[in-house]
C-alpha cells in the first residue's frame, strides 16, 4: 500500500506535537511494509522562523527510508498575529496541494488538521488520483479559535464553520481522537454520514520514551537536584490557565522542597516569563532539542496538564501519552469525561479536577505532593497502560485496517 500523508510538521521539525505523532504513526505503517510519501514543511517549529540550514529554497523534494518526500514554505507568522496565521496556513496549504502533483500515485491519501486548508489539499489529491481521502483532525478548528476568543468576527466564523463541514463531507473518513472530539464531529454531519468519524488516539514513543531515574541531566542543568518538581511541558498557549501553576507556586513559596518547572514556548509565553520572573521557586525554560524530550518528561516528580473548561470536545492534550510513558503521574485541570480524564482514571495515572474549581485543583496537588508513595505506582500504571494500549505500532495497526478498509471499499 502507498499511503500519502500531507501534515504542516514531520521529521525533523518534532517539537511540534503533531510532528512527532505522524513521524512515529508514518513510521510505523512503514514497518508493517507499505510506503509512505510525506508532503510537509520545511522545519521551523522551534525559534518560529524556517531553521537556517533549510533556507535558500522555498520548496524541496528528497527520498527518506520510508517513501518520497516535499518540503514546502511554511509562510511562519507571530502566533499572537491571527490574520497573519491565516494567511499562512492557507498559502501553506496552497503550496501543499500543488506539491503532492509531483509524488506518485497513492492508494490513500490523509492530511492533518489543523491547519484546516489541509483537509482541502488532501481532498484534491486523493479526488485526482482516485482513492480514499482520510481527515486526521488532532484539534477541531475553527472551535478552538472561538472558544478562546481568537476569532471574534460572526461572519469569518460562519465561513470557516461552512468550510469545515465541507471537508467532513467529503471525506471517507474523519479520525479524530476522543469521544468527545467524535460527538462535535457528528453533530455537524448530516445523520447518514455520521458513521464515517472514527476514534484512533494518539500514541506515546514507547522505545524513545523509557522510564529512567529523576535524576536526570536536565534536573542538573536547572540547579534543583533534591527539590520535588511539579512541571508543565508542551506547548504555552492560550488553551492553559498557568494562573493554576502561579497559585500553586504561591502555596508552596515557602516549601524550599518544592520547585515549578515550565517547559515550552508559545502565545502564552510572555504572560507566563512576567510572573515566573517574580518567584524564586518557578523556572521557565525553552523547548529542548527531540533526543532531550525524554530527559525533560524523567524529570518531573508530577507532570500538569491544565484545559481551559469547554476546550476538551475540541482539543485533546497529546502531551498526556509521554508522561504516561515516562512513567509519571499527572494532575489534570480539564472538563469531566474527556479523554484525558478518562484515560487517567482507566489506567490509575492521575488525578483529575474540573477547570475552574482552583482550590481542588490546590488540594489534589498538596495531596499528592505528599505522597510519594502513590505516585511511584501511578507512574508505574501509566507506563503499563501506553506499552499495551498506545504505542505507535498499535496505532500504525489501526490506521493500517482503516485504510485498507476504505480502498476495499472502492
Amino acid at each position: 500500500m502507498r499511503v500519502q500523508l500531507l501534515c504542516p510538521h514531520f521529521e525533523p521539525d518534532v517539537n511540534a506535537a503533531t510532528g512527532q505523532l505522524m513521524t512515529g504513526l508514518m513510521h510505523g505503517l512503514a514497518r508493517r511494509g507499505h510506503q509512505v510519501d510525506v508532503v510537509t514543511s520545511l522545519p521551523w517549529y522551534e525559534g518560529h522562523q524556517v531553521a537556517d540550514e533549510w533556507r535558500g529554497r522555498p520548496w524541496r523534494k528528497g527520498t527518506t527510508d520510508i517513501g518520497d518526500i516535499i518540503r514546502v514554505w511554511p509562510f511562519p507568522a507571530d502566533k499572537n498575529n491571527i490574520t497573519a496565521r491565516a494567511l499562512g496556513f492557507f498559502g501553506f496549504s496552497g503550496l501543499v496541494a500543488g506539491a503532492a502533483q509531483a509524488l506518485g500515485k497513492p492508494d490513500v491519501v490523509m492530511g492533518l488538521s489543523p491547519p484546516i486548508f489541509l483537509g482541502e489539499a488532501a481532498w484534491i489529491t486523493a479526488r485526482r488520483h482516485g482513492v480514499p481521502f482520510v481527515f486526521n483532525v488532532q484539534d477541531i478548528f475553527p472551535d478552538v479559535a472561538v472558544e478562546l476568543g481568537a476569532i471574534g468576527n460572526d461572519k469569518v466564523i460562519e465561513m470557516l464553520r461552512r468550510h469545515e463541514k465541507s471537508v467532513y463531507k467529503r471525506a471517507d473518513c474523519v479520525t479524530v481522537l476522543s469521544e468527545d472530539q467524535a460527538n462535535n464531529v457528528r453533530g455537524k454531519i448530516e445523520p447518514a454520514g455520521q458513521s464515517k468519524v472514527e476514534i484512533i488516539r494518539n500514541f506515546a514513543d514507547v522505545d524513545k520514551i523509557k522510564m529512567r531515574d529523576r535524576n536526570t541531566d536536565y534536573r542538573r542543568r536547572l540547579g534543583l537536584d533534591g527539590k520535588f518538581i511539579v512541571q508543565y511541558s508542551g506547548n504555552v498557549g492560550l488553551s492553559q490557565p498557568f494562573e493554576l501553576i502561579r497559585m500553586a507556586a504561591d502555596r508552596h513559596a515557602n516549601n524550599p522542597d518544592v520547585h515549578f518547572v515550565v517547559n515550552g514556548e508559545g502565545a502564552g509565553r510572555p504572560g507566563v516569563d512576567e510572573w515566573a520572573a517574580e518567584r524564586e521557586n518557578v523556572t521557565v525554560t525553552d523547548y529542548v532539542s527531540p533526543d532531550q524530550v525524554p530527559d525533560v518528561l524523567a524529570t518531573a516528580d508530577l507532570h500538569l496538564i491544565p484545559l481551559k473548561a469547554g476546550l476538551a470536545r475540541s482539543s485533546t492534550p497529546s502531551k498526556l501519552y509521554g508522561v504516561l510513558a515516562a512513567g509519571r503521574p499527572a494532575l489534570a485541570s480539564i472538563d469531566e469525561g474527556s479523554e484525558v480524564w478518562e484515560t487517567l482514571a482507566e489506567a490509575d495515572a492521575g488525578r483529575s479536577v474540573l477547570p475552574g474549581d482552583d482550590e481542588a485543583f490546590l488540594s489534589e496537588l498538596d495531596d499528592m505532593i505528599k505522597s510519594p508513595d502513590i505516585l511511584a505506582k501511578m507512574g508505574a500504571n501509566g507506563r503499563q497502560y501506553v506499552e499495551t494500549r498506545l504505542s505507535p505500532d498499535s496505532q500504525a495497526e489501526a490506521y493500517e485496517e482503516l485504510f485498507e478498509r476504505l480502498i476495499g471499499s472502492r
